[in-house]
């Protein structure tokens, strides 16, 4: 994304004739929020002094401590270019500040998303490193919606993957939400149908971190735009269908100093440094409690099972796609880790703070990944594995959150404010699903029993 100045957005919201801005930001849960504004209160929106109600978004404050800033980051500004021309509306991201004591400042809110992965990165910056680099893959699935609007579980074509029209009929979808994001400013590498039908991919260039988690809010919200706009429903939900693949979100990770990419050694057999194998080690030994926040809701546990091509168990190859780590062939500056366990439900500033701090955990301890596992693992039985090794990912999102509370260097990253509320939240989740009865459940027994 460009840079913008001050003078930049004020200049451009009147050449562009823009006349709302909607000051986007975050909650707990990953759900975009935003707070609407005419023009003609962008100059204060500027100065930082917008305020509203944090006691009604998911997670932030208490309703005796309501009152909230917002601090717009400039380089967010973009013009949605999909909207009227009489009437154009404009986005800036925000970060959430609370109010400091009567003459102070107001101080950051330890419970913004952005922020906490802006504290990661902080440490990381202490640690010697210049830039954390995600490149995100989230994959989505279209469904025709009904004569009201409303999404029905048709979908819209029966590709597969890398197929092309007439089988792909989400194509033409799909390549406007590509111009769209082009117009925006995204550097866009491909665009194609995914496994399953009705499910599709569009791959960005990578950025740093706080950007990247940017990109896939903004990403979101322009797919399901655009696919409205074509009479369909764009779902980011893992496991819409049972029977079929479900949708992803694997990050591919790098790590730069002053002197480039540190994943990086031209003198080792495969090329990778002693820091990529003690990260790849710390992602490895925190994977199951990290679940909790890159596979957030109860439906993505329904991805995570074998024979899907998700990944099920803790372990690492250079070019087997079963287990969780995969290191992609590239290396110079482009050495990465790529993390396939994530899903676009996934709140994507707590994805990858999380994903960092495993990371940064294994450098300072200097840990060891076990050998990398170059068979199919969803062919070796349980013995096989133990033998290996190789755990498995919970199963459950309550398992998931009974890890995640348990990992103090997690616990320590996200911060008390953060797990205490989002675990609170999904444990209610997980309880609303467990007491529920399913029509499974009837289907099953109601004629046996």
């Amino acid at each position: 994304m460009s840079k913008y100045t001050r003078e930049d957005i004020m200049r451009i919201a009147e050449e562009d004739n823009v006349r709302f801005i909607r000051l986007q930001f975050t909650d707990l849960l990953g759900t975009i929020k935003n707070v609407e504004i005419p023009v003609d209160q962008l100059e204060k929106a500027l100065d930082n002094k917008m305020m509203f109600d944090g006691s009604s978004i998911e997670g932030f404050v208490r309703i005796e401590e309501s009152d909230m800033y917002l601090y717009p980051d400039l380089d967010t500004w973009v013009v949605f270019p999909w909207t009227p021309e009489k009437g154009k509306v404009a986005r800036l991201i925000c970060d959430i500040y609370q109010p400091g004591e009567p003459g102070e400042e107001p101080t950051p809110f330890e419970g913004d998303p952005r922020g906490i992965l802006k504290r990661v990165l902080a440490e990381a910056k202490d640690m010697g490193f210049t830039a954390f680099n995600i490149g995100p893959e989230p994959e989505f699935f279209l469904f025709k919606n009904d004569a009201n609007g409303e999404p029905t579980l048709e979908l819209n074509d029966k590709g597969g993957y890398f197929d092309l029209s007439p089988t792909d009929l989400g194509e033409n979808c799909r390549r406007d939400i590509v111009l769209e994001l082009e117009d925006m400013g995204f550097d866009i590498e491909a665009s194609h149908h995914e496994v399953a039908p009705g499910q599709h991919e569009i791959d960005f260039k990578y950025a740093d971190a706080v950007a990247a988690c940017d990109h896939i809010q903004t990403f979101k919200l322009v797919v399901k735009t655009i696919a409205r706009k074509h009479g369909l429903h764009a779902t980011f939900m893992p496991k819409p269908l049972f029977g079929v693949n479900g949708s992803g979100m694997h990050c591919n990770m790098s790590l730069f100093d002053e002197t480039g990419n540190v994943f990086y050694d031209e003198s080792t057999d495969s090329q990778l440094s002693e820091t990529a194998m003690h990260f790849l080690g710390g992602t490895l030994k925190h994977a199951e409690a990290f679940t909790a926040i890159t596979n957030p809701i109860v439906n993505s546990y329904k991805r995570l099972v074998p024979g899907y091509e998700a990944p099920v168990y803790v372990a690492w190859s250079m070019k087997n796609r079963s287990p969780l780590v995969r290191i992609p062939s590239s290396r110079g500056v482009s050495t990465r880790i790529e993390v396939r366990s994530p899903d676009p439900a996934a709140n994507p500033y707590l994805a990858m703070a999380v994903l960092l701090a495993a990371g940064l955990d294994g450098i300072k301890k200097k840990m060891t990944p076990p050998p990398a596992t170059d068979r199919n693992i969803y062919v070796m039985s349980k013995e096989e594995r133990v033998e290996e090794g190789i755990n498995d990912l919970p199963a459950t999102l309550k398992d998931a959150l009974d890890k995640l509370v348990k990992d103090e260097v997690l616990v320590k990253a996200l911060g008390e404010h953060a797990v205490e509320h989002f675990v609170e939240a999904k444990e209610i989740e997980w309880d609303m699903f467990r007491t529920q009865v399913h029509p499974w459940e009837r289907e099953q027994y109601m004629s046996s029993y």
